[in-house]
């Protein structure tokens, strides 16, 4: 039988330097007898040159759209917004599951090609826990990002600047410890946070840049199921500087803040950090913005408020590439076990639950996204 070609596409999403496949994961699929194609990439944080010496066959930006359809396209976040159908098994985020905006133009260009969307976000193990997820690094890059503002905002009337990635994490917690350096000199006090999800990946990375930007522990409300189980919106959330949101959710709950809850005359809450992102999902406990924000913006102001102080949200929906090396190779080393399955994908129980969500959700489309 050919050895099964895994095709890595370079992203093309702005500031995204992440990728799904390393260097040392592609050296290990290769010497499991895959052939793998690595697209040259100006943006991975991984050099081209490395996968080459991993023993990847470098080949040109995009060329994944006229690779022969039995190749297995590898991504990290969604495709670019175009309309020809997709042929080709993807594995990576798309982001069309849980009704977002557009979800239906999304989603159908894969039965429109006879395509297979295997999408990363839900692969899940037979306890139904997902096998590799970015959430750790999500958590810490958001809540070190949610420190800045709070400083920021302390001591600018102008939004806060656009953010680059960083080489490490050295680097990002020395600039934060600067940042809650002048907002404490500003404020005359630590910021007090409230993150609420703190028991799982994202959450404990929340906590844990907290922790290394020098917040101390009686300044952290760490919350999960049992503090947030008798139903919001909660008033501690108003009474903290900042609020880290990293509760992933697929059905809806009472709201952990909402519009009404923010018009409390002594509220506190300046910076909301909604790590899962969800902005146009029906299901998001933070319905105070309709606006995805990017490094380049990474704010938006919640309008509308009577009184207390200005409210900024990040809602960044690749905030792990703030620190792209390290969540890549933290991400692909857990997902390899699965990568290794792929030359059977259709008899391995983690891809073939994928493709079973697949199927269920192709069935909910309408028929007009089907016939475009």
């Amino acid at each position: 039988m050919a050895p099964t070609v895994l095709h890595l596409r370079s992203e093309t999403k702005h500031l995204e330097h992440r990728s799904a496949l390393t260097p040392a994961t592609t050296a290990e699929l290769i010497k499991a007898g895959y052939i793998v194609n690595v697209e040259r990439s100006p943006e991975r944080i991984f050099d081209d040159e490395e996968f080459e010496k991993a023993g990847a066959t470098l080949v040109p930006e995009h060329s994944w759209v006229d690779a022969p359809k039995e190749h297995i396209i590898v991504g990290l976040k969604e495709l670019e917004e175009k309309d020809f159908p997709l042929k080709h098994v993807h594995v990576s985020f798309a982001h069309c599951y849980k009704q977002q905006a557009g979800w239906e133009n999304v989603l159908a260009r894969y039965p429109r090609g006879d395509g297979t969307l295997l999408d990363l976000e839900f692969l899940v193990d037979e306890h139904g826990r997902r096998v590799a997820a970015f959430g750790f690094h999500a958590g810490f890059a958001g809540a070190a990002l949610a420190l800045e503002v709070w400083a920021w905002q302390l001591n600018h009337s102008e939004p806060f600047p656009g953010v680059e990635s960083y080489p490490n994490e050295d680097a990002l917690i020395a600039d934060v410890q600067k940042a809650v350096k002048e907002g404490v000199e500003k404020a005359g006090r630590l910021p007090r946070v409230i993150v609420i999800g703190a028991r799982g990946r994202c959450g404990s990375g929340a906590v844990s840049a907290l922790k290394k930007a020098g917040i101390p522990d009686e300044n952290i409300l760490d919350w999960d199921m049992a503090e947030t189980a008798k139903g919001g919106p909660f008033k501690e959330i108003t009474d903290s500087d900042i609020f880290v949101n990293c509760i992933y959710l697929t059905s809806k709950i009472p709201n952990f803040v909402n519009m009404e809850s923010l018009q409390v005359p002594d509220r506190q809450l300046r910076v909301v950090c909604d790590v899962s992102a969800d902005t146009t999902s029906p299901f998001t406990p933070v319905p105070i913005y309709t606006v995805a924000t990017t490094f380049d913006k990474p704010t938006v102001p919640v309008d509308g408020l009577a009184s207390g102080p200005p409210l900024s949200v990040i809602s960044i929906d690749h905030l792990p590439s703030l620190l792209p090396r390290e969540a890549s190779e933290a991400f692909s080393h857990d997902l390899l076990p699965s990568l290794l399955t792929l030359n059977d994908w259709q008899n391995s129980p983690v891809w073939a639950r994928a493709k079973k969500l697949f199927d269920e959700k192709v069935a909910t489309l309408p028929e007009s996204a089907l016939q475009k």
